[in-house]
């Protein structure tokens, strides 16, 4: 971590409101304190750019657009393909304790355009759509013309995309949750009790904790300035969703500075709100083979009778323990599901 970074970081100004020691407002002024400090005293990203440097990156021309992937290939030339899809606010790190669960597989784990350790995202444009085809696209310039298709939060939604618009090359769905957009298109009238129940339960959520989807998706560019040029902010608004989201002690002090950091040198978090800026559009129902894994942890866990409105549910996997980002929480649960999933494809 360079000097500059440290100055900053030592010279933040702690501001205090009467709500600094309330953890249901927001990340507490005394972690907060004990995350700066570890950050500019002790903390060494290099460690960790090295150990992310080793993954077996690659990247794929897609048009004017370059998908930095982490491909990895199976001793085996037949074996089955999986592509692992991340969300907000992480990377391709979620799935670093899975990666050595699946080496059976082929695996491809692109870093999201917009994200950390992508190339730089330059133009508007990039919703989870144009992701989706992006990402066709790169499977094919990999040779790959069949897979199963992996991810939770925004690599989910993307996931439904590529399921839909590609349903002869993508032979299963494993998804932690499904694409929060159809919630915008549901008729409680025509779901079932628990579903329609659901639908009042996620409404709630986003009341009380969906603030900050409204500022990332209508004014980026606001937010961006504080968190670009802010680390105390960007681990203040980032570490608050990787904990309140996860089960308890998912994530070690380094850990939780190293997915922040992975946010600053790459200076990704504004146009990681893409996602959220661009609009969208989801088939009605998606008839592709899936696995839903769901952890009680999670931010919205749906019940089956939701998830069946939307999609093929063919197996409906609930967890004892784990949280939003399954997949680093619980990894060996996780590889478990895609295995599932695989199988369920064929």
């Amino acid at each position: 971590m360079n000097d500059e970074m440290r100055e900053r970081l030592q010279l933040t100004r702690r501001v205090t409101t009467p709500w600094s020691g309330d953890g249901t407002r927001g990340i507490t002024g005394t972690h907060l304190d004990e995350l700066l400090e570890r950050w500019a005293n002790g903390y060494d990203w290099s460690v960790h750019e090295r150990r992310i440097g080793e993954f077996p990156w690659q990247t794929v021309q897609v048009g004017d657009t370059e998908l930095r992937v982490i491909h990895r290939r199976s001793t085996d030339p037949e074996a089955p393909v999986v592509v692992l899809l991340h969300g907000w606010p992480d990377s391709v790190l979620r799935f670093e304790r899975v990666l050595p669960l699946l080496t059976d597989m082929h695996v491809v784990v692109p870093a999201l355009p917009g994200f950390p350790f992508a190339a730089p995202l330059t133009v508007p444009g990039m919703s989870v759509n144009r992701i989706a085809g992006i990402i066709a696209d790169a499977l094919d310039e990999l040779g790959y013309s069949r897979y199963t298709v992996s991810g939770g939060d925004v690599g989910g939604t993307v996931a439904e995309i590529l399921a839909a618009e590609h349903p002869d090359r993508v032979a299963a769905l494993h998804l932690t949750n499904i694409a929060p957009q159809h919630a915008f298109t549901a008729d409680p009238s025509k779901l079932a009790p628990d579903a329609a129940a659901f639908l009042a339960r996620a409404a709630q959520w986003f009341r009380t904790e969906g603030g900050y989807i409204a500022e990332q998706s209508t004014r980026p560019n606001t937010l961006t300035v504080a968190l670009g040029d802010s680390p105390a902010g960007l681990a203040a608004w980032i570490v608050e969703k990787l904990e309140s989201w996860s089960d308890e002690s998912a994530f070690t002090v380094d850990e939780l500075l190293t997915w922040v950091t992975a946010y600053w040198v790459t200076g990704t978090i504004g146009t990681s709100f893409a996602t959220y800026t661009e609009p969208a559009a989801l088939p009605a129902r998606i008839d592709t083979p899936t696995v839903l894994s769901v952890f009680p942890r999670d931010i919205k866990p749906e019940p089956r009778s939701y998830a069946e409105a939307f999609l093929n549910v063919c197996d409906y996997v609930e967890h004892r323990a784990g949280g939003h980002f399954a997949a680093w929480e619980q990894p060996e649960a996780y590889a478990g599901d895609v295995h599932r999933a695989v199988t369920l494809g064929g």
